[in-house]
């Protein structure tokens, strides 16, 4: 496979993905999601390796299960058993599993800038799983395509992300692919949770409320150690999606979070599975979506 090949193929992130394709997986995606059949002999004799660097049950769930119904052999690497603990490089490890046969890797890393790195060392596709505060793209294109499976279109809604932007790779990949289909993407944050090198608007909490769809990110609490969080509950009075604030949300107005979610923090415990809410669903889509992107790597 040529590097030509391997960079169409290979998902690294949204940003420098063209509207057009990103548009095709999202239909590809509708396609497996509404295909009658379970699993598929799509991929049979294609290995699979999951790679995560870094913690996760959704995404790394939804990938194996969509490697699965597309019926690939599936590895799962976990660094915290692996040779990773005696001091092995990334990039080693990445190696030997290519060395051993797998035919595309899906990694989850901590640090900006290894994936793409690796992508020009390695020879089979690599998806990205999430890295570092950059991408997720992924996430992004479920979250595109609960609203569009809700809205019927994408272009004019207007998107509010209310949380951490700054440490958020999912605020990053929805900003990016979201603008090339004409939506109006706001950020609401704290201030020292503002990521001012993106090219956005920041509202207030009232006119987040206004939008489409308004998407509350993951309140990293880890960070309240650092002091970026006065508390968590400061931090729902502030910008937490309360039971008070969602009933100013329009009716035709939806809720997402790409998740984990910290209940009755970020949003009040009787939201996740609100009418309006599409919390579950985005999760759900995850699998069509992620399908779409193996079979991508791997046609």
């Amino acid at each position: 496979m040529t590097l030509t090949q391997l960079k169409q193929r290979s998902l690294l992130g949204l940003k420098e993905l063209s509207q057009e394709e990103i548009e095709s997986i999202l239909d590809r995606a509708a396609y497996w999601e509404n295909h009658e059949t379970k699993v598929h002999h799509t991929l049979q004799g294609k290995f699979a390796a999951n790679m995560f660097f870094e913690n996760s049950t959704r995404t790394r769930f939804s990938f194996e299960v969509a490697e699965k119904r597309l019926g690939a052999e599936v590895l799962n690497f976990s660094a915290a058993v692996s040779s990773v603990q005696k001091g092995e490089s990334v990039y080693d490890t990445v190696r030997t599993l290519e060395s051993m046969g797998i035919d595309v890797g899906i990694i989850r890393l901590k640090p900006i800038g290894v994936l793409a790195e690796l992508a020009t060392k390695i020879k089979v596709p690599l998806i990205n799983a999430g890295d570092g505060n950059n991408e997720h793209p992924t996430q992004a294109l479920l979250d595109m395509y609960t609203m569009r499976k809700h809205f019927g279109q994408l272009k004019g809604l207007t998107v509010s992300i209310v949380g951490d932007v700054l440490h958020s790779r999912v605020a990053r990949s929805n900003l990016w692919a979201l603008q090339k289909f004409g939506v109006k993407v706001n950020f609401c944050s704290p201030p020292n949770m503002q990521a001012s090198e993106l090219d956005v608007s920041y509202v207030s909490m009232d006119e987040a409320l206004k939008s489409d769809v308004v998407m509350m990110l993951r309140v990293q609490l880890e960070r309240h150690e650092s002091g970026m969080l006065s508390s968590a509950e400061s931090y729902r009075e502030h910008y937490g999606l309360t039971v008070e604030r969602a009933s100013k949300l329009a009716k035709h107005a939806i809720i997402m979070h790409p998740a984990p979610i910290n209940r009755n923090v970020e949003i009040d415990d009787e939201l996740v599975e609100h009418p309006q809410s599409r919390i579950f669903p985005q999760m759900e889509n995850g699998v069509p979506i992620r399908m779409a992107v193996v079979e991508r790597a791997l046609s």
